[in-house]
Parts: structure tokens; sequence; C-alpha cells
């Protein structure tokens, strides 16, 4: 899964040229939460209610990370 994300981190942040992207894990899931932490994902706070899954509203841990070397100039095009 690094290497997954890893990648589409990339994608996003080299060819998308997005400022910013955010990731979402229930409080309980300690794997998720260790490694978006490894990938360097800031947690910005907690949703409650946030999805209905499995029969119940679920809170979320919300997180971002924001792309180190971002050009702030207009895309020409």
């Amino acid at each position: 899964m690094r290497e997954a994300l890893q990648a589409a981190i990339r994608f996003a942040f080299d060819e998308l040229k997005l400022h910013r992207i955010q990731a979402n894990y229930q409080p309980h899931n300690t794997r998720s939460a260790a490694l978006l932490q490894r990938l360097g994902f800031v947690v910005e706070g907690q949703a409650k209610n946030y999805l209905f899954l499995n029969g119940a509203w679920r809170d979320h841990v919300l997180t971002s990370l924001t792309h180190p070397h971002f050009d702030n100039r207009p895309l020409l095009g």
C-alpha cells in the first residue's frame, strides 16, 4: 500500500500539479494512521459521523499533505 500511495502522491503533485491532498481514516484503524504519518500526512481534525458504513455513522480522522515545492505561478495553456 505504501508504494501505491507514494505513486499516487507523485502523480497528484507532479502531473496534476495539486497543492494539497487529503486522506481520512476511522480512528481505530491504526495501520492506516501509521502509514499516512510515515508518508507525511498531518492530522487536521476529526469529523463526527462522517460516513454511514456497515449500518452506522462512523467518525473519521482528517489528514492532509501539501506539496512541499508547490509552484504558485499560473499554468499557461
